[in-house]
């Protein structure tokens, strides 16, 4: 590892981990290794603070979050999450299910915007299901709205009607602030790429939709140096496998987005790639506060083995160097160890094919590692 002396250290960060159900303790565990580096290499010294979220707090405190880990986060420059949830919990009510931990924490930290990348690696462009033409420079991401919409409404839950059939209500509502600071976001973030958005919805059946698209083309009258389209999410879900390369920024509600990025991830290859940040601010390097967690779910049938693929919550933490610590060339430097060990053939059972033999997360994190020692020392000698 390539150190800074202790004269640059800086104030220290405060992480909040909480590693959750299944396979989240196993990749968390990974990514604090990564962590470690980085706090010799920047002379960060991160305070790292550990606590149950999910089922393993349903489990300990009888409720998915506990209040003292949700002031935790609340004093925490940023947390870093693992994953929820498991069929052991699968018959409790849905408000003390283990995913109303996560929903719980982005109401409290007012975590609005979650932005979804999904960069397509070179290296495995054989993972994916479509073919390498069509993916190649794929470079798409995701914002979706995260405290409103379907996943927050009401009236909701199951009744039984006059006939006696069960009945069941979900709510899907949004106000004009709501949908324009993430389309807020959307556009600042778009001014640091391609310049473009498209705003995703269901204007043509939605009352939802036809709101959410008056409201993009007001914030876009802002941002006249942007390009704004819009795009039903049907025509999306279907464009995103056609042609995902058309796409730079997209912004769309909660649960269109959840499905979007999901169907994102399925065109780099696995769920175990990508990374994800939820913030609560227009301008993602404002200060302010944060949530880093890879967009896969827990996976408890390989919770007791060591082949769960760590790279989507390293880079989520890649992430935090960026938004949160304003380090985006740390984040570039473990973007590209990670890219380093792929493409030395490093594969996880997820992105594993033909006659590639699986590593175990535990091998893929000593690679990026010794990435990151040999790029940080190219760059120390290059200075």
């Amino acid at each position: 590892m390539v150190a800074v002396s202790d004269s640059a250290m800086t104030s220290p960060f405060k992480l909040l981990v909480l590693p959750g159900d299944g396979i989240g303790p196993q990749i968390l565990s990974e990514t604090l290794r990564v962590v470690e580096w980085f706090s010799g290499y920047l002379g960060v010294d991160f305070q790292i603070h550990q606590d149950l979220v999910g089922g393993a707090s349903i489990d300990a405190h009888g409720v998915p979050i506990s209040d003292a880990t949700v002031d935790l986060a609340l004093q925490s420059n940023a947390v870093l999450f693992g994953a929820v949830g498991g069929p052991k919990w699968d018959d409790l009510a849905r408000s003390d299910r283990p995913e109303m931990g996560i929903l719980r924490l982005r109401q409290a930290l007012d975590l609005y915007a979650n932005l979804r990348p999904a960069v397509c690696f070179p290296e495995l462009a054989g993972a994916s299901s479509l073919r390498p033409e069509i993916i190649d420079s794929t470079d798409i991401l995701i914002v979706r709205e995260s405290t409103a919409g379907v996943y927050f409404g009401t009236p909701r839950g199951i009744e039984t009607d006059s006939n006696g059939f069960r009945r069941a209500i979900d709510t899907q509502a949004y106000n004009e602030a709501e949908i324009s600071r993430a389309c807020r976001c959307a556009f600042e973030i778009a001014r640091q790429r391609k310049n473009k958005v498209c705003s995703v919805d269901k204007a043509n059946v939605m009352e939802t939709g036809v709101l959410w698209r008056r409201v993009a083309n007001e914030v876009g009258r802002e941002y006249p140096d942007v390009e704004l389209s819009h795009m039903y999410a049907d025509n999306c879900a279907m464009q995103l496998l056609r042609a995902p390369r058309q796409f730079d920024v997209i912004v769309t509600d909660n649960l269109f987005g959840d499905i979007l990025s999901d169907e994102a991830a399925a065109l780099c290859g696995s769920l175990g790639l990508l990374p994800s940040a939820t913030l609560n601010r227009v301008d993602p390097h404002l200060p302010g506060k944060a949530l880093y967690e890879p967009i896969h779910g827990s996976a408890p049938d390989i919770s007791d083995v060591t082949m769960a693929n760590p790279i989507a919550t390293i880079l989520s933490f890649g992430m935090c160097l960026n938004y949160s610590m304003n380090k985006p060339e740390a984040t570039g430097l473990l973007n590209r160890a990670v890219a380093r060990a792929l493409a030395k053939g490093l594969r996880t059972a997820d992105i594993a094919s033909g006659a590639d033999e699986p590593v175990s997360g535990v091998a893929m994190t000593d690679e990026i590692l010794s990435g990151l020692d040999e790029l940080a020392g190219q760059m120390r000698e290059a200075n």
